[in-house]
C-alpha cells in the first residue's frame, strides 16, 4: 500500500477496472494520488466509490475495448478534460474454456479481441498522446503465465496473453526514445470474480492450497505491483516482466496438481 502521493498530479486509465485486479489496480493508483479514469463496459460505480474512500479521485470512461473508435475517443476526452494522461494499466479480459476443436469460434475470436486487440488498441492510442505530450509515461500490461504455458482448453487465451508479451516488448523498444516504459505484469491464480466462472468457492479454497504459498493471491497484491512499475522510483524498468504468484513458477511439485485456469 502506498503511504506517499507518489503519483500526485498524474492521469492515469486503466481498463476492466469494474472489479478484480483492474479494480485493486485504479484504487491504488488514486491512493497514490492519480486522477484515474476507471475504463469497463460494466458500472464502474463500485470501483469510484472505493476511490473516493481512499482520498483519491475518479472518473468513469465508459468504452469496449475491443472498438478502436471508442477508445480513441476515451483516450481522447481523458486528454482534453484532464490535459494529459502519464499512466495506463491494460487489464480489461474474456475467456472461455473449451478444447480448442470444439470451441466455439465466436468465444474464441472475443477472447483474442479483448486479450490482445484490447491492449493494442490502448497502448496505441495512449502512445500518441504521451509522445506529443513529450514528458514520458508508464504503461503496464496485465498479461498471464498462460503467455508461456499451454494450458489445455485456454487456446485463444494463451495465444492472446502470448502475443500481447510481444506486443508489450516491441512496444517498450520503440518508445524508449521518448521516455515511455511499457512493462508486463503476470498474475498468478487470483481470487477474482472472473474465476467463479469456471470454478466454485470451494474448489478455488481447494486448488488454492496447493500451491507453494497455500492460497490464491488477493488482487490488492498484483495492484501493488503496478503501482510499483508505474511510480517514479521504477523508471529504469523498461520491457520487463514481472511475476506476482507466490512462487507458483519455483519447481514446487503440488503446483503440477493444479489444472487449466486463468492467470
Amino acid at each position: 500500500m502506498s503511504t506517499t502521493k507518489s503519483l500526485q498530479g498524474k492521469v492515469a486509465i486503466v481498463t476492466g477496472a469494474a472489479r478484480g485486479i483492474g479494480a485493486a489496480a485504479a484504487i491504488e493508483l488514486a491512493r497514490a494520488g492519480a486522477h484515474v479514469v476507471v475504463n469497463d463496459i460494466l458500472p464502474p460505480d463500485d470501483t469510484l466509490k472505493k476511490i473516493t474512500m481512499v482520498g483519491g479521485t475518479g472518473s468513469a470512461g465508459v468504452a469496449d475495448v475491443t472498438d478502436r473508435a471508442a477508445v480513441d475517443q476515451l483516450v481522447q476526452s481523458t486528454k482534453d478534460t484532464h490535459g494529459r494522461i502519464d499512466l495506463l494499466v491494460t487489464n480489461a479480459a474474456y475467456s472461455d474454456r473449451e478444447l480448442f476443436y470444439k470451441a466455439d469460434l465466436d468465444g474464441f475470436q472475443k477472447t483474442i479481441d479483448v486479450c490482445l486487440w484490447g491492449p493494442f488498441n490502448f497502448v496505441r492510442a495512449v502512445a500518441n498522446v504521451m509522445i506529443e505530450q513529450g514528458t514520458g509515461g508508464a504503461m503496464v500490461c496485465i498479461s498471464s503465465p498462460h503467455a508461456f504455458k499451454a494450458i489445455p482448453g485456454a487456446m485463444a487465451y494463451n495465444m492472446a496473453k502470448a502475443a500481447t508479451d510481444q506486443m508489450a516488448r516491441t512496444a517498450a523498444c520503440e518508445l524508449a526514445e521518448h521516455r515511455i516504459r511499457v512493462n508486463i505484469v503476470h498474475p498468478g491464480w487470483t481470487d477474482t470474480p472472473g474465476e467463479r466462472k469456471f470454478f466454485h468457492e470451494t474448489e478455488l479454497n481447494a486448488r488454492g492450497s496447493e500451491l507453494p504459498w497455500g492460497r490464491l493471491a488477493k488482487p490488492e497484491e498484483i495492484a501493488r505491483g503496478v503501482l510499483f512499475l508505474c511510480e517514479p522510483g521504477s523508471e529504469y524498468i523498461n520491457g520487463a516482466t514481472l511475476p506476482i504468484d507466490g512462487g507458483a513458477l519455483l519447481p514446487h511439485e503440488q503446483m503440477f496438481r493444479v489444472s487449466g485456469r486463468p492467470g
